[in-house]
């Protein structure tokens, strides 16, 4: 008998399975759906984390969030197996990171460890660090480096962790160790629009301005049409670091012009 996790249209049925997130007329219990879809083919975490994070993107996108359809309770739920589980917490974390709501996320994933019947997945340990690093918590960059010790090359947990470094701009040499994340081999630097979006703002952070508009035109031209959401995010970064080139050009010529002549 062939295994769940080996039969041939098992890429479509993820598929199949994540679309439901967009899917019109609006189904409330695609979440429940999507996981249970994920416990019958025996997904493991990592194949959780890349189908539940697309389709709890996709679903904010529309304007569908899954942070309306579930609630903490759902997801701290005991009654569930463990896949069913996990994925629950993969959508409904990846919703509050993607809303940026860094101290819901801590507290939530802290009580998840504190009932889980095992230890938590990688994916969601990714999901703490980066609700730390969000908030330039020191301890971010100890839970960040526990991670990487276990993720190997997983794209979408090394993602979590750049995001994380990203949004924390006061986290010490944040913006060296973001450059020093990109350059992994699953992070794909020169071809993904928003490794080169986060590459250019830690650029601009070091007042590297020309490589950062270099990074910033390369992810502009590398972005899918059709999200003008993240176009203008992209956008307003370049803007960002043409601003401050010009205003570093403007000190440095107006510190020229004032000197004392001899």
């Amino acid at each position: 008998m062939t295994s769940p996790m080996n039969r041939p249209d098992r890429a479509a049925a993820l598929h199949m399975s994540g679309a439901r997130a967009t899917a019109m007329p609006v189904d409330s219990s695609w979440p429940l759906r999507l996981a249970e879809d994920l416990r019958e083919l025996q997904a493991d975490w990592k194949t959780s984390a890349e189908v539940c994070a697309d389709a709890a993107w996709a679903a904010r996108s529309a304007g569908r969030s899954v942070l309306g359809l579930l609630s903490p309770e759902d997801v701290t739920a005991t009654d569930h197996d463990l896949i069913t589980t996990r994925a629950l917490a993969h959508l409904y974390l990846s919703a509050l990171r993607f809303d940026f709501r860094c101290p819901t996320l801590q507290r939530l994933v802290e009580h998840l460890a504190e009932t889980a019947r095992q230890p938590l997945d990688c994916y969601t340990r990714a999901l703490y660090a980066f609700a730390l690093l969000g908030q330039s918590r020191p301890e971010g960059l100890t839970a960040m480096a526990e991670v990487l010790a276990k993720a190997e090359e997983h794209t979408k947990t090394l993602h979590v962790l750049l995001h994380g470094l990203w949004l924390g701009q006061d986290l010490d040499q944040g913006a060296e160790r973001l450059l020093a994340l990109s350059s992994r081999p699953a992070l794909a630097a020169d071809t993904d629009p928003i490794v080169l979006f986060r590459v250019a703002g830690a650029l601009r952070q070091l007042g590297r301005y020309e490589e950062g508009l270099g990074a910033i035109n390369r992810a502009i031209d590398c972005l899918p049409p059709g999200d003008p959401s993240v176009h203008a995010d992209l956008v307003r970064e370049r803007s960002l670091l043409c601003a401050a080139r010009d205003f570093q050009q403007h000190r440095s010529t107006t510190r020229t012009s004032s000197g004392v002549p001899w």
